[in-house]
């Protein structure tokens, strides 16, 4: 049956002890566009969608009737005041009894995936994640049909609540939502809360909630929401008194909501965060007027910083040391195998950095021939013997269409190198180089300093900062 916000669950929910367990944070389930290569459809869709609203995060909240649902969307709400956040709830898109059910409402199982008009609410999700506003229907539990004359207007939001019994049902529904969280409370407590609100609230009495509830309740809970709760992201035992849960819900949320479209996409795409020295570093090296010492200057002092969040993703061992004072000091070890490949000849100008991180490592070249977006010929190669046994950092610092990476990333693998053990350093990237890399290789690791807007005709990054190459090295006259 139908779930609506009322103080009795609100009372009952806080009589319940907080409790926290398994919590994933895992990422957006999209489909990225099929295509990986920069056609001029493609490019100019890139364009225009970099002055589209952002797309919004949306959350999928389950569980059982009377779980207590409604309590954590409000408090999840709550702590995103600084954004615009909208619910929309299952219950709306109820499908209107015929008269003849209508006779026999009693009989009538509301908790069944075939109560509710999917193909509506799906499209309204679509739309909203769009930027669209949407007309949602108003659903009347009294007489169990649609208010035909009146909607609720919902406009587009940063995040997207949807509430409901059945949202995880349909896979349709799941892939639209970055987030599943499934209120998980014991059965003993949301039968307590649902006598409460059916006969408070809607006037029924205590027998035809009990029967209600054997017939249709429970065995659409075991069949059709129990089973559900195994694509949650998180699950939040007792509902809205788990203030760990929500916190740390929100907390990621707020993580994903400063993300760029992409991140969500990919979770092995990672932007260095953005600070103004960075954002004026990025001003200074793409303006055409630098000198030559400045940009190179600048420019070393960003890869620099990508190096070290690159660094960062490497595996490590806890070691314990001993301070001068005596004292014990548990840490961490850094990687030993490790190496750098240099995609030549812009990869070399982040060579110095990488030895300056890393004392004595080796590091690899690799030259491949580009003309166009389709160029990618491989002209040479000189790698250590040893590489498959090592973590790499394959280094070039614009990645424009993929294809030359890809050509390099598919040498590695070649010569030994696990895909998971790649990690690509780059100081812009363009959406279909990101698309193109991590469609072909989803385990390995993209690091950047900034996302750029799309490629142009030519196949250069949009706005960019020209051949760096050329800039770097002096060889742009």
């Amino acid at each position: 049956m139908p779930e609506e916000i009322n103080s009795i669950d609100y009372v009952m929910e806080k009589a319940s002890g907080p409790h926290f367990s398994g919590l994933r944070l895992d990422g957006l389930l999209s489909s990225p566009p099929s295509s990986s290569t920069a056609s001029p459809s493609h490019r100019s869709a890139s364009a225009s969608d970099s002055n589209a609203p952002k797309q919004p995060f949306v959350i999928g909240v389950s569980g059982g009737t009377a779980s207590g649902k409604t309590t954590v969307c409000d408090m999840i709400i709550q702590q995103l005041h600084d954004h615009r956040v909208v619910l929309v709830n299952q219950d709306s898109f109820y499908r209107g009894l015929t008269a003849e059910e209508s006779k026999r409402v009693h009989e009538y199982n509301f908790d069944h995936p075939d109560a509710f008009d999917t193909e509506q609410l799906l499209d309204c999700v679509q739309k909203m994640r769009s930027g669209h506003s949407y007309q949602v229907p108003i659903y009347d539990f009294k007489s169990h049909r649609r208010c035909s004359d009146s909607f609720r207007q919902v406009n587009a939001s940063d995040v997207i609540i949807l509430e409901g019994i059945l949202v995880f049902h349909d896979q349709r529904v799941r892939n639209l939502m970055n987030m599943k969280i499934f209120v998980d409370t014991d059965a003993d407590v949301r039968l307590a809360r649902r006598i409460r609100r059916d006969t408070v609230e809607r006037g029924r009495d205590i027998n035809s909630v009990l029967e209600q509830y054997a017939k249709f309740v429970k065995p659409a809970f075991d069949d059709f929401v129990l089973p559900s709760k195994k694509y949650a992201d998180v699950i939040i035992p007792r509902g809205g008194d788990n203030h760990v849960a929500i916190d740390l819900i929100v907390q990621h949320i707020h993580t994903k909501l400063g993300q760029h479209d992409l991140c969500k996409i990919y979770p092995n795409v990672y932007v260095i965060q953005s600070t103004f020295q960075i954002r004026g570093m990025h001003t200074l090296i793409r303006d055409k007027e630098i000198s030559k010492h400045d940009f190179v200057f600048y420019s070393d002092r960003l890869i620099r910083l990508v190096v070290e969040h690159g660094l960062g993703h490497l595996p490590f061992t806890e070691k314990q040391v001993v301070t001068p004072t005596g004292s014990a000091y548990t840490g961490v070890d850094f990687c030993k195998k490790l190496c750098g490949v240099s995609i030549v000849r812009s990869g070399e100008s982040m060579e110095n950095a990488l030895r300056a991180c890393c004392k004595g490592i080796k590091i690899g070249k690799l030259l491949i021939h580009r003309d166009g977006d389709n160029g990618k010929q491989l002209i040479y190669e000189k790698l250590p013997k040893d590489i498959s046994e090592r973590h790499v950092l394959l280094l070039d610092p614009v990645l424009a269409t993929g294809n030359s990476a890809n050509q390099a990333i598919e040498l590695l693998i070649q010569k030994g190198v696990p895909e998971s053990h790649i990690i690509f350093l780059n100081l812009i990237s363009a959406p279909e180089g990101i698309h193109c890399v991590c469609k072909r290789f989803p385990t390995l690791k993209i690091v950047t300093s900034e996302i750029d807007v799309a490629l142009n005709e030519e196949f250069r990054v949009i706005p960019g900062m020209g051949e760096f190459g050329d800039r770097y090295f002096g060889t742009d006259d």
